[in-house]
């Protein structure tokens, strides 16, 4: 039986120190989002490691803008990947502790990958453009 190339998970790219952070953040919400957590922990394992300033500028890291489309709904969304603390879907800033922020996470413009959803159904995300943005700074206090 042959995998088709559909089947296969694209190459990704992360940064050393986030891949760091992922991998704590993961294994702490192992109990709570056992699937969110395998998933971002698979995808760990899988990544092509390198330091901040030699990962380029169109792969999805934390707190990238991403624009991307779903196949199954048709739909084009924009979310900012956030940690949990920041996450506010209203605001399009979207948690690497979801299924689609985690099937995000280190993909390039141009790819593609077949990621389940809340539900299990696979569903084929393709990334149109990533960008760089900080979050805002916090209102003084």
């Amino acid at each position: 039986m042959t995998k088709t190339k559909a089947a296969r998970r694209p190459p990704i790219h992360m940064i050393d120190s986030e891949a760091d952070i992922l991998a704590d953040l993961a294994t702490s919400a192992a109990t709570r989002l056992p699937q969110v957590s395998q998933l971002l922990l698979e995808e760990l394992g899988r990544a092509t490691i390198h330091k901040a300033d030699r990962i380029p500028a169109d792969i999805v890291t934390m707190h990238s803008v991403v624009q991307f489309t779903d196949a199954a709904s048709g739909k084009e969304h924009r979310y900012q990947l956030v940690f949990p603390k920041d996450a506010d879907i209203a605001e399009g800033r979207i948690s690497i502790l979801t299924p689609v922020g985690a099937g995000l996470i280190g993909l390039r413009a141009g790819q593609s990958i077949l990621w389940p959803d809340r539900d299990g159904h696979e569903r084929l995300l393709t990334i149109a453009k990533v960008s760089r943005e900080p979050l805002p700074l916090p209102l003084s206090q």
